[in-house]
């Protein structure tokens, strides 16, 4: 399957004409290939299919490509405002909705590193059209992309505004004037931010100002159906481990490794969650999410007593999860991170790869199952009895063919 890999300098223009850059699938593949010991338990697993009549093991790694931004274009821009106060608190509202993503702590990390303060110092309201106009949804995945940039544009008006106001009052250059860690340095001495604050107050210099970010580059032709509707790539793959009951359709997960691309991470404790948190829902998608619908049209499985989403019973029991070191996003995103929200939720394809890959051993791989997903144990058990009869097919073949006339 690699050889359909994008490269990185001919077979790198997708099928709407976007040139892929920044390619690293290859070197991640490579990577996860040896954390995971992917060819090793291959063949662990391969033993583990012949002497094993019952219970089949698969295994499956599969790669993520995933563009990031509005494919509408003019939804890709985003406001904020920020007012700073004279004891040194800043107030923060942007544009995006906080939904358990950690999209505020991320927005206001952005904000108290320009500032050089503890993230303390910042207070976040709910957003409110009253502050921020015309906000784009969160969604996209570029909720941190687009709002922590207008963010970052807001307190770089400030913090600009700060500096030109202390070369003034204290006679020194611009480029004399350093914030860091809660503290400002004029030149050969220091004072506290909120003692520069309150200088700026009475030298009347504005402590508030708006912020705006729009996505640049991008750009798409609907009539001609080409463009650069993503402004980067974000990357990922997974390996995953699963054990079948062929007797009943029923599977466990026993192991994923997965390594993801998120940039030069905001806050990695967030970024790992949502790769665990995308990896499962995507799961869940691919194996036990189904729509069924009545004769007219009703749809069946409307609530949670038929409509199952993954629990903790269904997460791996070994999982691992680690994001590309040293590789920052080469685009100018806040601070050169990357989206992390839909990304992981491809990964999930793994393991609906390794269900298939557990069950074509019953037909010593020399077929793949039809699985469709979501692959419920109903539709598991239909693709084992589909590769049990292609083995028997293929044996009664054989035993044909070197039965005497």
């Amino acid at each position: 399957r690699k050889r359909n890999y994008y490269g990185k300098t001919e077979r790198n223009v997708t099928h709407y004409y976007q040139t892929v850059e920044h390619n690293m699938l290859e070197e991640m593949t490579a990577e996860l290939e040896a954390s995971s010991e992917y060819a090793r338990r291959r063949e662990e697993i391969r033993a583990f299919n012949a002497a094993s009549p019952i219970l089949k093991k698969g295994l499956a790694l599969t790669p993520v490509k995933f563009g990031i931004s509005f494919t509408a274009s003019f939804l890709n821009q985003a406001g904020a405002l920020v007012h700073v106060y004279t004891d040194g608190s800043i107030h923060l509202n942007h544009g995006g909705t906080e939904m358990g993503q950690g999209l505020n702590t991320k927005v206001a990390q952005v904000v108290a590193e320009v500032f050089q303060v503890d993230i303390e110092r910042i207070q976040i309201t709910a957003t409110n059209t009253d502050k921020v106009p015309n906000t784009s949804p969160t969604a996209a995945s570029s909720g941190a992309d687009l709002n922590g940039k207008a963010a970052q544009n807001a307190a770089q008006t400030i913090k600009q505004r700060l500096v030109e106001f202390a070369a003034r009052k204290w006679q020194i250059f611009e480029e004399d004037v350093e914030f860091k860690n809660g503290q400002v340095r004029l030149r050969d001495h220091y004072i506290s931010f909120e003692e520069l604050i309150q200088q700026a107050y009475f030298g009347q210099v504005s402590l508030s100002s708006t912020g705006f970010y729009r996505t640049p580059k991008i750009y798409y032709d609907r009539s001609q159906a080409r463009g650069r509707p993503f402004y980067y790539f974000a990357y990922g793959a997974a390996c995953s481990e699963v054990i079948v009951d062929t007797l009943t359709g029923e599977y466990k997960m026993l192991r994923s490794d997965i390594l993801h691309d998120v940039g030069a991470s905001l806050n990695p404790a967030i970024d790992i969650g949502q790769v665990e948190g995308g990896f499962v829902q995507g799961l869940g998608w691919l194996t036990m999410e189904e729509l069924v619908w009545n004769d007219k049209g009703k749809l069946m499985t409307n609530g949670p007593a038929s409509y199952k989403i993954p629990a903790v019973a269904d997460m791996p029991l070994d999982l691992r999860v680690k994001l590309v070191e040293n590789r920052k996003n080469p685009e100018d995103t806040v601070f050169q991170s990357k989206a992390v929200g839909e990304p992981p939720f491809m990964l999930g394809i793994s393991v609906w790869c390794a269900i298939k890959d557990a069950v074509a051993s019953l037909a010593d791989y020399k077929a793949q199952p039809t699985i469709d997903a979501p692959a419920t144990p109903e539709r598991v058990l239909w693709g084992v009895e589909q590769m049990r009869k292609l083995k028997q097919a293929a044996s009664t073949s054989a035993a044909t063919q070197t039965t005497p006339a």
